[in-house]
Parts: structure tokens; sequence; C-alpha cells
């Protein structure tokens, strides 16, 4: 039987739109706050086995990057329930969780801490990602001196090197020079000749020809079309 890595069961989210940063505190300690509400996700029923590399397609505002929040915990469903299992690394916000008055190696073991490994294990992948990351004597200065390219560098090292279950990719492609963004490529490609489950987010078919062999299409935070790479492609370009 296939192991299951996400499953959505039902799962709706909606958010709360109010006109003034004032009501939307007010909102979070009263019911009545005159509010508006958007439907990102609407009743969502979607299963991804462990191993399967999966695209997920659609234009801005489709529910993607809220699927995708949902996934890694930023943020929870209204309703319904979502079922993870593995350690899940976010190709995302590659510079969330860092503290700038740490160095690039106190980084490592911090974002490591916050993933769920620990500092033995995070000892055994330092070298590889200082490695990847190609940050040399940077490494122990702060992050506060780097540039954002070079915290984006050592945001995706670190996720890419920690050995995940579950890797979610959101258009993170674009990490450094042209040689970097090639070996990132690379490295991807490494990581899933292994037992590893991929979510990519993305709007480049191309793309998702290269890494994906499922297609999920959304429209409207539904999903309107699941299957073959191919058909999902052929859908999102004619009947989108």
């Amino acid at each position: 039987m296939n192991e299951i890595a996400i499953r959505f069961t039902n799962v709706s989210k909606i958010y709360k739109l109010y006109s003034s940063s004032r009501r939307r505190l007010l909102g979070l300690l009263f019911k009545r706050i005159p509010h508006k509400t958007k439907k990102a996700v609407v009743d969502m029923n979607l299963t991804i086995f462990r191993g399967e590399s999966v695209a997920v397609l659609g234009r801005n505002g489709a529910g993607k990057s809220t699927m995708l929040k949902m996934i890694t915990g930023v943020t929870f469903p209204t309703s319904g329930e979502i079922e993870v299992n593995g350690i899940v690394s976010a190709l995302l916000e590659l510079t969330s969780g860092f503290d700038q008055e740490f160095t690039g190696r106190e980084n490592i073991y911090l974002k490591g801490r916050i993933l769920g490994l620990s500092d033995a294990d995070i000892a055994k992948l330092e070298p590889a990602i200082v490695e990847f990351a190609e940050l040399e004597e940077y490494i122990d200065q702060p992050v506060r001196t780097y540039s954002s390219g070079m915290k984006a560098r050592l945001g995706f090292s670190i996720c890419v090197n920690i050995n995940p279950e579950i890797l979610i990719v959101d258009e993170a492609l674009s990490v450094g020079d042209r040689a970097f963004r090639q070996k990132c490529i690379r490295k991807i490609q490494e990581i899933m000749q292994g037992d590893i489950t991929m979510l990519f987010v993305t709007h480049s078919t191309e793309t998702a020809l290269e890494f994906c062999k499922r297609g999920v299409v959304m429209k409207a935070g539904r999903i309107v079309f699941d299957g073959d790479i191919h058909a999902a492609i052929d859908y999102y370009n004619t009947k989108y």
C-alpha cells in the first residue's frame, strides 16, 4: 500500500479582511467587528503519496500559496483536516527564521532546530551546508552583513541538505547567479532520486515538466484538474 505523505480532507481557508489595522486588532478580541471574507481555499480534497512529484499550477490568487502555508503550518485551515507525514523542508521564504545578529554558522543550528533536528544531526550536516552555500569566510560573520542573495543561498543550502522527506518548492530556483541557480537545480534533481515527495508550485510549464509527473490545477481556491502532468498542462493552457 502506498504511504500517504500529504492529505487534505474537505479543507477550506477563509480570511477575514478588515478596513484598517485597528479593526483587525479589534477583530481578534470581538466577533462582531465589521469585515469582509475571502475564500482562499474551498473544500479541498487531495492525497499525495510518498515519492510523488506534483506540480501545482494556477494563476495569482488561485490559492496555491495558502495551500503551501497550511502544509508547512504557517497558517491553519478554517475547516477540514490536513495530514502531513514526514520532515518538511519548504523553499518558500528562504531567509525566514534567521537571527540577523547570529553568524551564518549559528543560523544553521538555529534553523535546524526550528526544523526539528537535534544539534548532533545538524553537526553532521553542517559541512555539506557550508560547502554548498559557497559563503567561505562569511559563514562566521553576522547575517546582518550578508546581501539578500547570500542570505537566500544559505537558506536554500539548509533546506536542501537536511535530508527532507517532503520538499516544497515555490518558484525558489532564482537564487544567486546563473551558475549557482544551475547548482540548485542539479541538487533538487539529485535529492529527487531518493524516496522524496515534492510539491512544486510554478507558473512555468517547462519547469513543471522537468521536475514533475503529476499536475494539479487550481482556480479560485478549488482544484479543477488532477492528473498526468502533460494532461494538466494541456488543461492549464487551453481551459484556464
